[in-house]
C-alpha cells in the first residue's frame, strides 16, 4: 500500500489549537513557528482547528511517537502566542466541543432574553413617553435596565472579550476587539449617565449587537465541529486485535500493531478485518462498501484480495496480511480525507477579507473623532467620548456580521422544509461557484437497493419455493426476494427438512419431498459457459426434476434521476460519473441518463485522483456521493452532498444531506445557493454603503449613541429583510414517473441470465 505524499519524507506532528477565530491568527502562527530552523513547514487549518507541523529532517518525531522536547517548543510558542494546543490524539477539545457548542446557546438566549426585555423599557424613551413622566420613573427604567443589561453583556460577551483580550495581549487586532469596546463603552457610558441622571442611556445598543453576532459565532462553530469529526469516524472502522493463526495450527488473540507482514489471521463472521491481505483459505461475502460503495457484498475466496475495515459476513477465512496497522486502505482513505480538509483552509469568504482590515479602521475612526473633538471644540471630554461611541456602535460591525450568516440561517430553513439538512456553514458559498458536478452511481444516482426485475416472468409457485428458503437468511438478494414476494401477496411454506446455508454459496432443504437449492449457479449446478450477462445481480432456483428458474436483481435509477441530471447539463454544468460498480452496469446507467463521461471500478483513489485533475483545470466541483469509499472525494471537493441513506461518515463528510428519495433536493440545493450569494453581495454592499453615509453623520456630532444604536440596529433590520427574500424564491420540481427509469434493453430471459451475486 502506497502512502500519500504528506508524510513520505518529512515526519509531521498534528495539534489541536484552541481560540482561532481569523485569518489573523493564521498567518501569526504559522509566521512565528517558520522561524523555528527544525521546522520545515507549518499549516493551519481554520475550519478544523489543526495545526500539522513538518519538521526538517528525518530524525524529528513522527505523528505516532512525537518528541517530547520538540512538541513543547510548539506548544510553549503557540501559548506565548495567546493559544492553547495539544497533540491530536490528546486533543480534549474534541470532547469539549458539545459543551462550547452550549455556552454559545447559552449566552445567544441570555442576550435575546436581555433585549427583548430592555427594549420594552427603551421604546418609551424612544416614542417621548418617559419625558412627560417625573425624572424619578425615568431614572428607575434606566437602572431596571442596568440590572438586566449589565450582567447579561458580561456573561454573553464573554466569547468576544476573552478573543479580543488574547489579540490585545498579542498586539495585534481582530474583529471582535470593537466588538467588545463597544459593548463595554456603551454598557460603562450608560452606567455613568444613569448615575448622572441623563435622559439617554444605550443598554440596547450593547446587548443587541451582542445577540446577533452570536448567532455568527455559532453557526461557524458548528460548522468545525462537523468538519474535525470526519476522520475520527473513519478511525472508528479500525479492528484494534486480530486472531493469528500459529504455524502449529493454535490461534492467539494479538493487538493489529503486533502483526507483521506474511502472518496469517483468522476472520469469523461479523468481524471487521484489520489488515489489508489475501484470502488463502475459506468462502464468505464480504460487504465491500468501504472501498466499492456498492451495497452488494462480494464473494471472497482463495487469491481474492480484502481491506481492512470490510465487514466478513458469512463464512470464516484466513486471510495472509500484506499491509499493517498504518498502512492499509482505510489509514490511506482517513490520511486523503485529512489532505483535503487541510486544502478546503483555503478558501477565504469575502467577509474574512473585510475582515482584516476592518478592526483597524473602526479603531482609528473612532480614536481620530476623540481626538478632533477633543482639540477642535469645547465640548469636553465627555461628550467628545460620546461622539467616540457613536463611531463605534454606527460602525460596528452588526451588517458585515449578518451579511453572510442571517442569509445562512434563512436558506438552512428554507432547505430544511424541503427534507434538505445543511451541514456547511459556507456550503452554501462554495456550492454556487461549481461548474461541475460528478456523480457516484449506487445509493446517488440509484436507491443502493436491489430489486426482483423479472418477478412477472417467474410463475407464483417457484416463487413461493424461493421465498421460503430466503425468509431464512439476511442476504439483500434474499431480502429483495421477500419483499417482491409480499408486493404480490406471495406466502411461504414449510419444509421437511432442517435449513441449510453454505457460506458463499445459498441455502437448500426439502420441500414437498424435493431438494431445492437456492444460490448462485454453482450451487445450483449451472453451467459456467450458459452465462454470458453481467448487467444483473442473481439468485438461481434449483428444484428436484425441473429446470433451473434464475431471478434477476437490479438497482433501480431514483425516479428523477433523468430530469435532474438534464436540467444540470442544460444548465451549462460539466457531468461526470465515477462509480466503484461494473463497467456494463455503469454504461448502461450513463446511457439511460445521457451522461457521456463516466468510468467504472473506481476506488477512493481514482476518484481523488480525477477531482484533483479537475481542480488543476480551473473547475470547482460538487461531488455527490454516499458509502465510505466517497467520504474522502466527498471532502476534496470544493462542495458535496449526499442523501439521508449514506454511511454515517460520508454525511459527516458532505456539506449537504437531502433525506427525500427524489434527487430534485440537488437542483433546489443549488437554486438556494445561487440565490443566496447573491443576496449576500446585496447584504455587503448595503453595510458599505450603509458605513459611507453613517460614519461622516457620526462623526460630526448629529448622531448621538441612541440614534447611533438605532442606526445600527436599523441596518441589521434591513440586512434581515433582505435575507428573507428568499422564501419568496421558485424551486425547482422535477416531473414524477409512474414507475421508476427502467433500462432500455428487455427484460432479462435465460437467454441472457444475468451475473452471478
Amino acid at each position: 500500500m502506497s502512502t500519500t505524499n504528506l508524510e513520505k519524507h518529512y515526519p509531521v506532528d498534528h495539534f489541536v489549537v484552541e481560540g482561532l477565530h481569523c485569518p489573523s491568527c493564521i498567518r501569526e502562527i504559522e509566521g512565528t513557528l517558520r522561524k523555528n530552523p527544525a521546522i520545515r513547514h507549518a499549516r493551519v487549518n481554520l475550519t478544523t482547528q489543526r495545526l500539522a507541523v513538518e519538521w526538517a529532517n528525518d530524525d524529528g518525531p513522527s505523528d505516532r511517537t512525537a518528541s517530547p522536547s520538540r512538541t513543547d517548543v510548539v506548544i510553549g510558542t503557540l501559548k506565548d502566542l495567546g493559544f492553547r494546543a495539544f497533540l491530536f490524539r490528546d486533543d480534549p477539545a474534541l470532547k469539549q466541543a458539545d459543551q462550547e457548542s452550549k455556552m454559545l446557546l447559552k449566552a445567544m438566549a441570555v442576550a435575546g432574553f436581555a433585549m427583548a426585555n430592555v427594549m420594552l423599557l427603551s421604546v418609551s424613551v424612544w416614542s417621548g413617553v418617559v419625558t412627560d413622566m417625573d425624572e424619578g420613573t425615568r431614572l428607575l427604567m434606566h437602572w431596571l435596565s442596568a440590572l438586566i443589561v449589565l450582567p447579561a453583556a458580561a456573561y454573553a460577551g464573554l466569547p468576544f472579550y476573552r478573543s479580543a483580550w488574547g489579540a490585545i495581549k498579542n498586539r495585534s487586532l481582530n474583529m471582535d476587539v470593537p466588538i467588545s469596546l463597544a459593548v463595554i463603552l456603551a454598557a460603562g457610558m450608560s452606567l455613568f449617565e444613569t448615575i448622572q441622571g441623563a435622559v439617554h442611556t444605550y443598554y440596547d445598543a450593547a446587548v443587541m449587537l451582542l445577540f446577533f453576532l452570536l448567532i455568527g459565532r455559532y453557526l461557524d462553530r458548528k460548522m468545525r465541529q462537523h468538519a474535525r469529526s470526519v476522520a475520527q469516524n473513519l478511525m472508528s472502522y479500525r479492528a484494534h486485535r486480530a486472531t493469528v493463526v500459529q504455524e502449529d495450527g493454535e490461534t492467539e488473540n494479538l493487538p493489529v500493531e503486533m502483526l507483521s507482514p506474511g502472518q496469517t489471521v483468522r476472520i469469523m463472521p461479523g468481524e471487521r478485518i484489520p489488515v489489508d491481505g489475501i484470502v488463502t483459505r475459506g468462502l464468505s461475502d464480504i460487504d465491500t462498501s468501504l472501498v466499492t460503495g456498492e451495497t452488494l457484498p462480494s464473494k471472497a475466496e482463495t487469491d481474492t484480495k480484502v481491506f481492512a475495515g470490510t465487514m466478513n459476513l458469512s463464512g470464516a477465512l484466513d486471510v495472509k496480511v500484506t499491509a499493517l496497522s498504518g498502512e492499509t486502505l482505510l489509514d490511506e482513505i482517513i490520511r486523503l480525507m485529512e489532505v483535503a480538509e487541510q486544502g478546503r483552509a483555503k478558501y477565504v469568504r469575502l467577509a474574512d477579507k473585510a475582515a482584516q482590515v476592518y478592526a483597524p479602521v473602526v479603531h482609528l475612526l473612532a480614536l481620530l473623532t476623540f481626538v478632533g473633538w477633543m482639540i477642535f471644540s469645547s465640548v469636553g471630554w465627555e461628550q467628545s467620548l460620546i461622539t467616540a461611541i457613536s463611531v463605534l456602535i454606527i460602525t460596528c460591525p452588526c451588517a458585515l456580521g449578518l451579511a453572510v450568516p442571517v442569509v445562512q440561517v434563512v436558506a438552512s430553513s428554507l432547505l430544511f422544509k424541503s427534507g434538505i439538512l445543511v451541514k456547511a456553514a459556507d456550503g452554501l458559498e462554495r456550492l454556487a461557484e461549481i461548474d461541475t458536478v460528478v456523480f457516484d452511481k449506487t445509493g446517488t444516482l440509484t436507491l443502493g437497493q436491489p430489486e426482483l426485475a423479472n418477478g412477472d416472468d417467474v410463475a407464483p409457485a417457484h416463487l413461493e419455493l424461493a421465498a421460503s428458503l430466503a425468509k431464512s437468511s439476511s442476504h439483500p438478494l434474499c431480502r429483495a426476494l421477500i419483499v417482491a414476494c409480499h408486493e404480490r401477496d406471495i406466502p411461504t411454506i414449510a419444509t421437511d427438512s432442517p435449513l441449510h446455508e453454505e457460506a458463499g454459496m445459498g441455502l437448500k432443504a426439502v420441500i414437498d419431498g424435493r431438494e431445492v437449492r437456492l444460490g448462485n449457479r454453482d450451487w445450483c449446478g449451472i453451467p459456467a459457459d450458459q452465462i454470458d450477462n453481467t448487467r444483473y445481480s442473481e439468485l438461481w432456483l434449483a428444484v428436484e426434476g425441473e429446470e433451473p428458474v434464475f431471478l434477476a436483481f437490479q438497482d433501480r435509477l431514483r425516479r428523477d434521476a433523468r430530469d435532474v441530471v438534464t436540467w444540470l447539463r442544460n444548465d451549462g454544468l460539466k457531468i461526470i460519473l465515477l462509480s466503484g460498480d461494473r463497467e456494463e452496469v455503469v454504461r448502461d446507467a450513463a446511457r439511460d441518463l445521457g451522461i457521456d463521461d463516466w468510468q467504472a471500478g473506481c476506488k477512493p483513489q481514482d476518484k481523488i485522483r480525477v477531482l484533483e485533475d479537475l481542480k488543476t483545470r480551473g473547475r470547482k466541483v460538487l461531488m455527490v456521493g454516499d458509502g465510505l469509499n466517497d467520504a474522502p472525494a466527498l471532502s476534496a471537493a470544493h462542495v458535496s452532498i449526499s442523501p439521508s441513506t449514506a454511511a454515517d461518515v460520508s454525511q459527516t463528510a458532505a456539506d449537504f444531506v437531502f433525506q427525500s428519495q427524489k434527487l430534485e433536493s440537488l437542483v433546489r440545493t443549488l437554486q438556494v445557493s445561487r440565490h443566496s450569494r447573491r443576496l449576500v453581495f446585496v447584504n455587503f454592499a448595503f453595510a458599505a454603503l450603509y458605513n459611507v453615509v453613517a460614519v461622516p453623520f457620526a462623526a460630526a456630532g448629529y448622531l448621538e449613541p441612541l440614534y447611533a444604536a438605532l442606526a445600527m440596529s436599523g441596518s441589521s433590520i434591513v440586512v434581515t429583510a433582505n435575507a428573507l427574500r428568499l422564501n419568496l424564491a421558485k424551486l425547482y420540481t422535477s416531473p414524477t414517473p409512474a414507475a421508476p427509469i427502467q433500462a432500455d434493453s428487455p427484460r432479462p430471459s435465460p437467454a441472457s441470465a444475468p451475473e452471478q451475486a
